[in-house]
């Protein structure tokens, strides 16, 4: 008997989504009286290896400094379209990234990073997991340097905080938490759960656990 892939309510999405977003905050600590994030790195698993993971990167302090969301919209500030400009400019230094769902909000972001190494990409736990969307990068990645999950993120909070404190002539604070989360991405429902909540983000704002 073929079984029927089991479906989702939007109220099952939004609790999956949001459970992993308490992981965050179950995570952070008190350290010379600011509170970081602790590890949610899974102990064993390579960060350059292919694959689809949803990142999490907050603001220092949680400070709104992105824009603000009128009427389940978020509409974005000088700060925030640097942002959004940084992350769309990483498959330009990185040949083996490919970009999926996004969403800037007043004092975190919420993103999908696919890394694609070449062949066998796509490939988790034996299963072909297709993003549904049109890749950024098509460069030819043979022979190409594999990076991770963490020189993207890294490259990505230097690249906008550079710009940002430019831009508010701050040259030197700090724009973004130290830590963020991640949550490898195992299976097409999975992934087509989180791209709904990443999407309607704004819509749920008043609800999210970032915004406490």
């Amino acid at each position: 008997m073929q079984c029927r892939p089991k479906r989702f309510s939007y109220v099952q999405i939004f609790h999956l989504c949001t459970g992993i977003l308490d992981g965050i905050k179950r995570n952070m600590t008190l350290y010379k009286n600011k509170y970081r994030v602790e590890t949610t790195r899974l102990k064993g698993w390579d960060y350059s290896s292919a694959g689809n993971y949803f990142v999490t990167i907050c603001v220092k302090n949680r400070e709104h400094l992105f824009g603000y969301v009128a009427h389940g919209e978020m509409v974005l500030n000088p700060y925030g379209k640097i942002v959004e400009q940084c992350w769309f400019d990483l498959p330009k230094h990185y040949p083996n990234i490919k970009l999926d769902a996004f969403r800037i909000m007043p004092n975190h972001i919420h993103g999908i990073i696919v890394i694609d190494n070449g062949i066998g990409d796509g490939m988790i736990d034996g299963m072909v997991v297709e993003t549904g969307f049109k890749p950024v990068s098509t460069t030819n990645t043979t022979n190409q340097k594999h990076h991770g999950l963490f020189e993207f993120i890294r490259a990505l909070k230097t690249f906008s905080a550079r710009r940002i404190n430019e831009m508010r002539h701050s040259v030197g604070e700090t724009v973004w938490q130290s830590r963020f989360h991640d949550h490898i991405i195992r299976d097409n429902s999975s992934l087509e759960r989180i791209r709904k909540y990443i999407i309607n983000n704004p819509k749920t704002w008043d609800g999210d656990l970032v915004n406490k």
